[in-house]
This record gives structure tokens, C-alpha cells and sequence, in this order.
């Protein structure tokens, strides 16, 4: 069997589109990774504008992500079909999964300006980051079995690799603005 490679512009034009959608996944994930450090800050302030404004802004974070994992994903119409439905599930938990991390985040936040932690503090925030990273391995797993049933492995292999990218970038800025424990 003999293999026919593609030409060297159709290979350009494909790593050059590969280069676009990182382009556009780092623009996705930096409004992203402000957007929940804005959110997670130590410092809290109700201000209705500023809720409206985030809330605006995770819409469309929200609508580019989706356009970056249609640009990625390569599928037919009939694996579309069936991997969107599975796609806005999974975000939906993952959204109550971000809350739940939110929620930790402001309690450490109140926890870090009161003034140095103590065990008894810390401890509850040490067993619901455990419980969050536990559930988040258990949703994926559940979730990439949901995607295995309607997609060819591969493409699953690659839609748990984009999730994973965006969410390592999120963590990679949280930790960085987010302080040690005193």
C-alpha cells in the first residue's frame, strides 16, 4: 500500500489553522482566567455593574470555547449530532463543579483577611479540594465513557485534551494570584 503525502501548502495550511485555534484558545482562556480571578479575589465588593458585566463576559467565553472545540474536533454531522447534547451536559456540571470552587476560593478569601488561618479553618478547605479534584476525576470519567459511546477515541482522546488545556491554564493563573496559606 502505498501512502501518498499531502503537498508541503496543504501541511502549512493545516498547521497554520492549528496555530490560529491556539491563537484564539490563548484569547478564550486569558478573558477566562481574568473573569474567575476577578471573581476569586481576596478583595470583595457587590457592585450589580460589575456582576452584569462578568456575567456577560462568561456568555461569551462560554460561545468562543464552543467555537474552539468545533474548530478542533473535525466531526461528521451525524458525531456532531450526538456530541453537542453530550458537550452541554458536561459543561453544565462543570459550571456547578466552577461554583463550588468559587465557593472554596471565598471562603478561603475570608479565612486570608481575617488573619492568619487556623487548623480549624483550613482543615474544611482541605477536605472540599480534595472532594472538588475527586469529583471533577469522577465527572470526566463518566463523562469521556458518555463520549466514547458516539465518537471514535481519538476525537474523545482530543476534546478531554482541549478541556484539560483550558482548565490547566485557569488553575496555572488562579495559583499564581491566589496566596499561600499563613
Amino acid at each position: 500500500m502505498v501512502r501518498v503525502s499531502p503537498d508541503s501548502s496543504e501541511n502549512h495550511n493545516h498547521q497554520s489553522e492549528k496555530e490560529d485555534n491556539m491563537k484564539i484558545l490563548k484569547m478564550l482562556v486569558l478573558p477566562m482566567m481574568f473573569g474567575t480571578l476577578a471573581i476569586a479575589s481576596p478583595v470583595f465588593a457587590a457592585d450589580t455593574a460589575a456582576e452584569t458585566n462578568m456575567q456577560i463576559l462568561l456568555d461569551k467565553v462560554k460561545a468562543d470555547k464552543k467555537l474552539i472545540v468545533a474548530q478542533n474536533m473535525e466531526l461528521t454531522d451525524a458525531e456532531s449530532k450526538a456530541f453537542w447534547p453530550i458537550y452541554d451536559a458536561y459543561q453544565k456540571d462543570l459550571g456547578k463543579l466552577n461554583q463550588r470552587v468559587l465557593k472554596m476560593i471565598e471562603s478561603y478569601a475570608q479565612a486570608y483577611n481575617s488573619g492568619a488561618m487556623t487548623d480549624k479553618q483550613a482543615q474544611p478547605l482541605i477536605n472540599e479540594s480534595l472532594a472538588i479534584e475527586g469529583s471533577e476525576a469522577a465527572m470526566r470519567k463518566s463523562y469521556a465513557a458518555k463520549l466514547e459511546k458516539v465518537l471514535p477515541a481519538k476525537k474523545v482522546a482530543r476534546y478531554l485534551q482541549i478541556e484539560n488545556k483550558i482548565r490547566a491554564a485557569i488553575r496555572y493563573e488562579m495559583a499564581a494570584h491566589i496566596p499561600l496559606v499563613e
